[in-house]
């Protein structure tokens, strides 16, 4: 882009010099009296907006102007499709759900969307946004936290040998003295023994 804008009758002779007698951008930069750079620039800025030679009637410099040195930020148009950020997000909590997993779906269905780098830049970008923190309010003893870890663990029964599969759990009350841990049996359900407490 050049450092100073010529004035708009020079961008009107760069076009009719290119596309009404074919001159080249090297003759047109000497001719006008601005860098081949400009001419170049100029030229691609009228081929993205559709302006050859002759300059449509009524199409006077400052409407030239505008078409042809609009910010970006000014374009209403729609750029690519963003991802459902909360949505993406919420994926991600998932088990063996990753970034790349989730670019390729949304790829799949957008096939114009962003590259995955781009997208994790979008989505780390988007992260910033959201608080890790939620207050809760309540009183002593009102409400139990409980927490799984995930994978199931083995246990053995130390008479028969037998393995079964076990969720491992942490609770917490409020305000604890002695925050229990203890070993979950069937989904959610907490067996007698394995019961361990720590200060």
């Amino acid at each position: 882009m050049p450092a100073e804008r010529a004035p708009m009758r020079k961008v009107r002779e760069v076009l009719r010099l290119r596309h009404a007698l074919g001159v080249s951008e090297r003759q047109i930069a000497v001719t006008i009296g601005v860098s081949r750079s400009t001419v170049g620039e100029y030229l691609r800025r009228a081929a993205v907006i559709g302006i050859t030679w002759p300059v449509p009637e009524g199409l006077d410099d400052a409407e030239l102007e505008r078409r042809l040195f609009t910010p970006p930020t000014f374009d209403e148009t729609p750029g690519r499709p963003l991802p459902d950020w909360p949505q993406v997000h919420k994926e991600l909590k998932r088990r063996a759900v990753t970034l790349l997993l989730l670019w390729e779906e949304y790829r799949a269905e957008h096939a114009d969307g962003y590259g995955y780098s781009r997208f994790c830049d979008l989505y780390r970008d988007w992260r910033q946004t959201i608080s890790p923190t939620m207050r809760q309010t309540h009183g002593p003893a009102e409400k139990l936290f409980v927490d799984f870890a995930g994978d199931t663990v083995p246990v053995f029964d130390a008479t028969t040998g037998t393995e079964r599969r076990a969720h491992v759990s942490s609770r917490c009350w409020e305000r604890p003295t002695t925050p229990m841990r203890r070993r979950a049996g069937r989904k959610g359900l907490p067996t007698g023994s394995g019961r361990t407490s720590t200060p």
